[in-house]
């Protein structure tokens, strides 16, 4: 699978003769499964139209910062923020410019101000324009950021007829400057190559055909954490009860429905794992006896025998060689009493803590967490063990940045 699939790519597109190169890039991105929106300067409409690039990546070309239609809720913003990566091909030596002294005066510069994306930069102009010494300090000055790249540019003949520097990069060169991107970032996180299991969502214990007993989870949570450990390099598998939420692209993804079926997919799973985050909302019961057909109505009550389904995260916990395990407490009340309660009588490593009821915990895109952890650090004198405890709280966040903040913690305790 191409590191690139399902990446979020801007391609900032400037005024310049190269920007004909850039319809070969943007096709050869697409193909490597990457979601690219195209972004055009003023300038760059004049080069080459519009319609190509939209013909292209089947997306509206964007290039003004004041379009009413997609600023009603400040989409540069959310364009800023949707972004794995920036890259400006071709990039002119006023668009280096502006960068370079943090200026917003269009839509592509305003989101290379509020992106927090990497940004890749395909220099093209003119060679003497290239050689100019304000350019040149543009380019040292630039280099020196943290988050940015400049790939280019090449040296060769020029539209205008010189010969020298100046060239955009050919769509191929930057094709795997951007894959190069993606595989650095990945190996630079610590989680790289390790491999983590979650599981996710609710599951069903069936009563009879039609009715069964469950609860309000949604998936949502397991799935961001599945999400963003895979962009950060690890190998995740996802066990994942029946949710209403595509796979994470690169995840290895088991069904399942029961609580039953859950434990035993992640006994087939976890001897494997470095990591284990048990997020899912588990049935702790299920039905003695399953009716064949549907239950009638026929009395005032009704009583359901019910006995304890297996407790999938104690039991990973009990394992000779067990892998961190981090486990979830979903709670009404005594948040924090209950989540240290779960910590010590589990044997966990991280409990992560969240209130649930009106707007809160299931079923919604934000929530809060307190984590709470333990830690045995084994000293070489004497082969000492010591009790590491903390915790934090992280506030009201979307469930992806809350995904990212955990797994920063997860990785600081793994290496401690």
């Amino acid at each position: 699978m191409s590191v690139l699939n399902q990446k979020k790519i801007i391609l900032g597109v400037c005024g310049g003769v190269a920007a004909y190169k850039s319809a070969e890039l943007l096709r050869l991105l697409i193909k490597q499964g990457a979601q690219v929106q195209v972004v055009m300067t003023a300038s760059a409409q004049q080069f080459i139209r519009s319609i190509t690039f939209q013909a292209l990546s089947t997306k509206e070309v964007r290039s003004s910062l004041f379009d009413l239609s997609a600023e009603a809720g400040m989409g540069h913003i959310e364009l800023a923020q949707w972004a794995d990566l920036i890259l400006i091909a071709p990039a002119t030596a006023n668009t280096i410019a502006k960068i370079t002294c943090g200026m917003a005066d269009n839509l592509l510069t305003t989101l290379c101000l509020a992106s927090k994306a990497p940004l890749l930069i395909a220099p093209a102009m003119n060679q003497q324009m290239w050689l100019n010494e304000a350019t040149k300090n543009n380019i040292n000055s630039l280099s020196q950021r943290d988050g940015l790249s400049i790939c280019g540019p090449a040296i060769g003949e020029q539209a205008c007829g010189d010969n020298g520097p100046g060239r955009m990069e050919e769509p191929e060169v930057l094709l795997s400057a951007c894959q190069k991107t993606f595989t650095n970032q990945a190996e630079q996180t610590p989680l790289y190559n390790k491999r983590i299991l979650i599981t996710a969502g609710p599951t069903i214990e069936d009563i009879d055909p039609v009715r069964y007993l469950s609860n309000r989870s949604s998936g949502k949570m397991g799935y961001a954490i599945a999400q963003v450990a895979q962009k950060q390099g690890a190998k995740v598998t996802l066990i994942s009860g029946p949710v209403a939420l595509n796979a994470p692209s690169g995840v290895d993804l088991v069904t399942v429905r029961s609580a039953q079926e859950m434990h035993d997919a992640v006994f087939e799973e976890v001897t494997q794992a470095d990591i284990f985050i048990a997020t899912a909302a588990v049935a702790d019961y299920r039905p003695i006896k399953l009716a064949q057909k549907k239950i009638k109505k026929n009395a005032d009550t009704l009583i359901i025998e019910l006995q304890k389904n297996p407790d999938i995260l104690s039991d990973v916990a009990k394992l000779e060689n067990k892998p961190l395990c981090v486990g979830f407490a979903a709670e009404t009340d005594n948040l924090e009493n209950y989540a240290r309660n779960k910590l010590n009588n589990k044997n966990l490593d991280i409990i992560v803590a969240n209130k649930v009821g009106a707007d809160q915990g299931f079923e919604v895109d934000n929530n809060e967490l307190h984590l709470f952890w333990k830690a045995q650090l084994w000293h070489k004198e004497g082969h000492k063990k010591e009790i590491l405890q903390g915790q934090k709280k992280l506030p009201l966040a979307s469930k992806k940045q809350l995904a990212s903040q955990l797994l920063n913690e997860v990785a600081l305790l793994y290496f401690n």
